[in-house]
């Protein structure tokens, strides 16, 4: 089951149902009930609520769509330097580079770091050919380098294993 990220359609219900627990609590005044300590509080923490969820409306998720990536699914990562992503394997010659710069763009995040003479964040591309019943191959599509320090998605270097990508044709 997938959430849509709609943050603003879920503050607005928030805020509706803020407001329904401040005329509740406000009725509770009135008429004297028992709990209408409880509900100030419940209305408070609402608010708190309402006002935590409209503020990841406001754009704390922005996602670059590279045209004519492939899906892909990420296979290794070791949170620093390096990553694994596997496609499937007829995928297309022309997708293949912006596979690799659309996972460029969706790995990179400001807790990778770099070392002293290693400041590139190195994504492998590969798939799995089965050349015979009972015998699967990786197969190492390409790579896409990158920076650590660069701040635009244009300093990505993408490398194709021409060789392997022949592989690919002839095992389909």
């Amino acid at each position: 089951m997938e959430l849509p990220t709609d943050f603003l359609t879920y503050s607005i219900w928030s805020g509706y149902l803020t407001i329904a627990f401040l005329v509740l609590t406000l009725i509770a005044w009135v008429a004297g009930w028992g709990f209408k300590f409880r509900l100030v509080g419940v209305t408070s923490f609402m608010g708190v609520i309402t006002a935590s969820i409209f503020a990841l409306s406001l754009g704390l998720f922005s996602h670059t769509t590279i045209p004519g990536a492939a899906r892909y699914s990420l296979v290794f990562d070791n949170g620093f330097n390096k990553a694994v992503i596997i496609v499937p394997p007829d995928i297309k010659k022309s997708a293949i580079a912006p596979t690799l710069r659309q996972a460029a763009v969706d790995l990179s995040t400001y807790g990778r770091t770099g070392t002293i003479g290693n400041d590139q964040f190195t994504i492998a591309i590969r798939t799995v050919v089965h050349p015979q019943d009972n015998l699967s191959i990786p197969l190492y599509l390409g790579q896409a380098k990158k920076s650590f320090f660069a701040t635009d998605n244009e300093d990505i270097t993408i490398q194709i294993f021409e060789n392997n990508l022949n592989q690919l044709t002839v095992n389909s």
